[in-house]
């Protein structure tokens, strides 16, 4: 079944609302099988709306309507849809008495306006509204199946997981669900993870292999139709296989977390404790790994020493190393080394991971913007050294700077888990 969904509204136009509705409906028409082609937003205007079902008429067996079904003026949702299908308008006397009886209660006079509220298509089948005033309709008219819901999130969503999904199975019939699962990556970015992947993408059909990219991160959504969850399992474990045997050492989770989540449970899960000491990044990676639940655990403390005295005075690093003829300076790879040793030792964690380098905009030390040395020290042995070369703004180099830590950081834990 096609579905398209009609947001009706002139605040969602004008920009003072953001459409959210059609976000929860896509996804739960997605998860009872249903393909949404289309998304509609249309203002308050009668005119509009009726060429808006026309449209939407041509292309889906189903149109979802959220939004102009409350008692004003400018809610004009039902009134159009039943002047376009040429059907009168009703009365659902059981909503009629609860907004009676509420406004009795109440002590409120209850204008006439409100029992719009009440109001439904000729033929169709009330939804329920639990949360608020406006009845639902669901309707079949010339083959095409409409389903009228309120613009208010609070409203709209329990009525289409409710009474909503309980027409559309009566009027759908059996359909296959969809089915997803998200795979996480890091280290690659998504251009480079696609490539690698190219031959799966083109042969895909079932599941399909959909890639998403995020600032250090990409996902891939691989998505089936299937009839029971443990088909769909089947379906999605083979093509996770494959993918996992061309790229699986960038694959860090397979579910949608970010990759200092991943660090987190590793680090937990062995007992094992992290502390930083930032420069370029100016303590982005601590902020990262703090905004993780409960990783006070795992995560002892960092430092920020952006300028070479707070290196030295903080970290012990000697100003010969920092400074003067022949010195290698603060973005170098010993000075990486150096800082991750320093911090790991000062704060007793397991692991010391430091960032060094340049995020912009202009170079220093005479080195070029996006070079970064990321260093990783752990207990008796040497401070490893990665050296980078990031492109982009300075906010995008300082985040890439940090999540390519965090991806080396990630490596090394699973190498010795």
């Amino acid at each position: 079944m096609r579905a398209e969904i009609i947001a009706v509204g002139t605040e969602l136009l004008l920009g003072q609302i953001v459409n959210t509705n059609a976000t929860y409906l896509s996804q739960g028409l997605a998860e009872m099988g249903i393909d949404v082609y289309f998304q509609t937003v249309v203002g308050d205007n009668a005119a509009r709306i009726s060429q808006a079902i026309e449209l939407a008429r041509s292309r889906a067996d189903l149109i979802v309507f959220t939004g102009g079904l409350g008692p004003t003026q400018d809610d004009l949702t039902k009134d159009a849809l039943a002047a376009y299908l040429n059907r009168p308008i009703v009365i659902h006397q059981p909503s009629m008495e609860k907004i009676e009886s509420i406004f009795s209660s109440r002590g409120i006079h209850m204008v006439e306006s409100n029992r719009r509220q009440a109001h439904m298509i000729e033929g169709s089948v009330p939804l329920k509204n639990e949360a608020g005033l406006a009845v639902g309709d669901g309707l079949t008219a010339d083959g095409t199946h409409y389903m009228l819901l309120p613009g208010p999130p609070r409203e709209m969503k329990p009525m289409f997981d409710g009474p909503g999904k309980t027409w559309l199975r009566s009027v759908a019939g059996d359909t296959h669900r969809l089915f997803s699962r998200i795979l996480k990556f890091a280290g690659i970015g998504e251009s480079s993870l696609e490539q690698k992947l190219i031959d799966l993408i083109d042969a895909q059909s079932d599941p399909t292999i959909a890639p998403y990219a995020n600032e250090g991160e990409v996902a891939i959504r691989l998505s089936t139709k299937s009839q029971s969850e443990q088909e769909a399992n089947a379906k999605l474990d083979r093509t996770e296989e494959q993918i996992n045997q061309i790229v699986g050492k960038h694959l860090y989770a397979r579910e949608d977390i970010p990759l200092e989540a991943a660090v987190i449970r590793l680090l937990r899960a062995s007992g094992r404790k992290l502390s930083s000491a930032e420069s370029c990044t100016g303590g982005l990676l601590a902020e990262l790994v703090t905004n993780v639940p409960g990783s006070s655990g795992e995560f002892v403390g960092g430092v920020v020493t952006y300028t070479n005295m707070m290196k030295h005075k903080l970290l012990g690093i000697p100003m010969s190393q920092l400074e003067g003829t022949g010195a290698p300076g603060a973005i170098s790879d010993s000075t990486a080394a150096l800082m991750a040793e320093r911090v790991r030792e000062r704060t007793g964690s397991d692991f010391g991971i430091s960032l060094t380098g340049v995020a912009g905009p202009s170079e220093s030390e005479g080195k070029p913007v996006g070079l970064v040395h990321i260093g990783i020290a752990r207990p008796g042995m040497p401070p490893a050294v990665h050296t980078i070369h990031l492109s982009g703004s300075r906010e995008m180099i300082r985040l890439r700077a940090a999540k390519s830590a965090l991806y080396r950081l990630w490596l090394e834990l699973v190498d010795n888990s």
